[in-house]
């Protein structure tokens, strides 16, 4: 089976559009855990995702990566949710020099002042000082479940401050399509409610007011 590549203009569309539109109008489990938070305020990704697995304490996997990753990617990080230091400032400068665009991992990041000065988008689970190993590497590069989202190399991730998802690359561009549908249709809403129409009215709700 062949997998159509995502539109050129992916990256500019979805950031217009943003994480929860795309999410509505995907129709699909693509929503991956709330905890998972940027790092800085306004990070943004859109990117395709590159996955990897680390060990519980273990970041060999992020290192290994960082050779064979297609630049323009964000890698999205498994750690089985164990909160430690796999991600810092050595990392994203690395990151950087490859073409890497965006961190998403459900494990922790530090050197928070470091990333914040250097604009580097990163999402993650916390925040820790804790140093890891370097001593086994489960997979780089394969698809798995990432905290609710089904992730494989090429698939279309963004995250912004309501949240991460992830897209599969087959379904990108009909998402983008559908995205901008959903948004025209709420910029004409709002222009109706502020004219002084009600939202019970816009979405055919008017029944409930007796019920209430």
């Amino acid at each position: 089976m062949t997998t159509l590549p995502l539109p050129l203009d992916f990256h500019e569309r979805a950031k217009v559009l943003g994480s929860s539109t795309l999410y509505e109008a995907s129709h699909l489990p693509c929503a991956v855990d709330s905890a998972i938070r940027p790092v800085w305020d306004g990070a943004f990704i859109a990117a395709p995702a590159y996955p990897l697995q680390c060990s519980p304490g273990d970041n060999l996997a992020l290192h290994l990566a960082m050779e064979r990753v297609p630049r323009g990617s964000v890698l999205v990080v498994g750690t089985d949710n164990f909160i430690a230091g796999y991600w810092g400032e050595v990392l994203t400068v690395a990151a950087e020099v490859a073409g890497v665009v965006g961190l998403v991992i459900d494990g922790g990041v530090r050197d928070i002042a470091a990333l914040k000065k250097r604009r580097f988008p990163v999402f993650a689970r916390g925040i820790s000082v804790k140093g890891t190993l370097k001593a086994s590497a489960p997979s780089v590069g394969q698809p798995f479940n990432f905290n609710g989202a089904w992730v494989a190399p090429g698939d279309l991730l963004v995250a912004d401050d309501d949240g991460v998802i992830v897209i599969p690359q087959a379904d990108a561009a009909p998402t983008l399509a559908a995205g901008e549908a959903r948004a025209h249709k709420e910029a004409q809403m709002m222009q109706a409610l502020s004219e002084g129409r009600s939202t019970l009215e816009l979405m055919n709700l008017t029944e409930w007011r007796s019920r209430a």
